[in-house]
C-alpha cells in the first residue's frame, strides 16, 4: 500500500483537493460553512482522479530514466508492476473525465465537463510529448489551471477578470515550480533554479490580481478586511516560499533543491486558502487550510517529490 501511496504522490492529493474546493468557494462566494453542493464534490473527485492518474502515467513513462536517477521509487524497484500502474492510472483517468461531466450535468452548464476533457488531454500530451522540453513547465502549469476551473466553473464562474486572475496566476506559480525542479535528481544549475523562481515570481503576482485589480478601481475591501491587508499576508507568504527557493539557488545541491520544491508545492494549499479569505471571509479559509495536515501527515509516510 505505501508503494501505491507513494505513486500518486499522497501529501500532493491535498492540493488537489484545495484547488477546485477553493475554485468554487470563490466562485459561489459562499461565507457560510455549509456543506458544498453536489457540483463541488464532484469537482474534487475529478481533480484527485486526475491528479493520480497524472502521477502514476508520469512514472510509467519515465520508467527507464527512473531506472538510472530514481531506482527506489515504486515502479523501477519491481514494488508495484508496471502493467498494472498503466492500467490503474487510465482508469483514473476515465474517473476523472466521468466526474467531470457529473458536475457538468448537475451544474447545468458543459464547462466542467470541457474542462475535464482538456485536463485528460493535458495530462496526455505532458506524459507522451511534453514532458523534459521547453513546452514541459507550461503543460504542467496548465494542468494546474485547469484543476482551479475544474472548481469555478461548477460554480458557474469564472465571470471577472480578477476571478481569471487566480488561475492564470496558478499556472504561472506551477509552471515556476516544474520548471525549478528539473534537474532536482541531480545538479541543479543556477540558471534554471532562477528562472523557475521568476516564473513563481509572476504566478504569485497575478494571482493576487484578484484582489488588487478591484483595489485599482477603488474597491478597498475584501470580504471581512482591508484589501491592502490581504495584500500584505500575500505578500509575506510570497516571501516565504522565495527565500526557500533562493536558499537552493545559493546552494543547489538535490535536497535543499528537492526542499524548496516541496516547499512550494506544500505553500498551494496555503495560496488557496488565502485566496479564499479574500473572497469568502476566514471561516472557509481555515477549512481550506486545514488540508495542511493532510499534506503533513502524508508526508511522514511518503515523499511529495
Amino acid at each position: 500500500m505505501l508503494a501505491w501511496l507513494r505513486l500518486v504522490r499522497l501529501p500532493n492529493l491535498a492540493t488537489a483537493v484545495a484547488d477546485p474546493l477553493a475554485g468554487f468557494l470563490i466562485c459561489s462566494g459562499l461565507t457560510a460553512v455549509v456543506w458544498p453542493p453536489v457540483p463541488c464534490w464532484l469537482a474534487v473527485v475529478a481533480s484527485l482522479a486526475f491528479y493520480a492518474a497524472g502521477m502514476m502515467l508520469n512514472d510509467v513513462s519515465d520508467l527507464a530514466l527512473d531506472r538510472v536517477e530514481r531506482p527506489e521509487r515504486p515502479l523501477p524497484s519491481g514494488a508495484i508492476p508496471v502493467a498494472h500502474a498503466a492500467v490503474v492510472g487510465n482508469l483514473l483517468l476515465a474517473l476523472g473525465a466521468a466526474a467531470a461531466c457529473g458536475a457538468a450535468v448537475v451544474a447545468a452548464t458543459p464547462w466542467p465537463a470541457l474542462v475535464g476533457a482538456a485536463l485528460t488531454g493535458a495530462i496526455w500530451l505532458y506524459n507522451q510529448h511534453a514532458k523534459g522540453t521547453v513546452l514541459g513547465p507550461a503543460v504542467m502549469g496548465g494542468c494546474r489551471g485547469l484543476n482551479w476551473l475544474l472548481g469555478m466553473t461548477a460554480a458557474g464562474g469564472p465571470t471577472t477578470l480578477p476571478q481569471w486572475a487566480i488561475p492564470v496566476g496558478m499556472s504561472l506559480y506551477v509552471a515556476g515550480i516544474t520548471f525549478f525542479a528539473q534537474d532536482e535528481a541531480g545538479q541543479s544549475r543556477r540558471t534554471t533554479l532562477v528562472a523557475g523562481m521568476l516564473l513563481m515570481v509572476a504566478g504569485l503576482a497575478t494571482a493576487a490580481g484578484s484582489v488588487w485589480l478591484p483595489w485599482l478601481d477603488g474597491i478597498t475591501r475584501v470580504a471581512t478586511l482591508p484589501a491592502r491587508s490581504w495584500l500584505v499576508c500575500w505578500g509575506l507568504l510570497a516571501v516565504s516560499i522565495l527565500i526557500r527557493a533562493g536558499q537552493a539557488i545559493q546552494h543547489p545541491a538535490p535536497a535543499r533543491v528537492r526542499a524548496a520544491v516541496g516547499n512550494a508545492i506544500m505553500a498551494i494549499i496555503t495560496l488557496d486558502a488565502v485566496l479564499v479569505l479574500a473572497a469568502c471571509g476566514e471561516r472557509w479559509a481555515v477549512v481550506v487550510l486545514a488540508l495542511l495536515a493532510w499534506f503533513l501527515l502524508g508526508r511522514r509516510l511518503v515523499p511529495p517529490t
